[in-house]
């Protein structure tokens, strides 16, 4: 069975977005992000993290702006409430992630990164890192989660990723 949506993935990159899995409509088209009510695209451009607005079409473009895209269930399309547990696969991305280092693996809604680290989380940045890369979870972009909707960890991920970053040495010890 093929991935829904391919992983957009390189190496040096600043931030790879990881959402639980593809949406029906984002299936369809091909493309992240691409329902009507996803606040993704926009909330890129507010942030600083794109210097325009992107559409879902442009998605393989977030490459040049140092932004990864991926889901923890590739196999499967559909609202959370849809996907099997066992669609999501957390050693993959496991995987990806010490293979690709990126700075930061920031998860797209609180499911994906429970399922992923296996424990209730709150949103901003975790104590659990992942092979060197920070983690953050952030309230879902999704137009089925307004109601959760809060652009504060979103800003707090773009001000984290303008900082620079510690040499090891400025590590040991903390």
């Amino acid at each position: 069975m093929d991935d829904v949506l391919p992983d957009v993935l390189a190496r040096g990159l600043r931030v790879v977005f990881c959402g639980s899995a593809a949406g029906g409509q984002s299936a369809a088209a091909g493309a992240y992000y691409a329902g009507p009510g996803n606040r993704f695209w926009p909330i890129l451009h507010q942030i600083g993290l794109t210097p325009q607005r992107l559409s879902p079409v442009q998605f393989r473009d977030v490459l040049a702006h140092g932004i990864g895209l991926t889901d923890l269930a590739k196999r499967q399309a559909g609202a959370d409430s849809q996907i099997a547990d066992s669609a999501y696969d957390s050693p993959r991305l496991r995987r990806a992630i010490a293979h690709w280092q990126p700075r930061a693996v920031a998860f797209n809604g609180k499911r994906a990164g429970q399922l992923f680290l296996g424990t209730r989380v709150g949103y901003g940045l975790q104590r659990e890192d992942c092979a060197g890369t920070a983690i953050f979870v952030l309230p879902s972009t999704s137009g089925a989660a307004r109601r959760f909707w809060d652009e504060g960890p979103w800003r707090a991920l773009a001000g984290w990723l303008q900082k620079p970053m510690a040499k090891p040495s400025e590590l040991i010890g903390t």
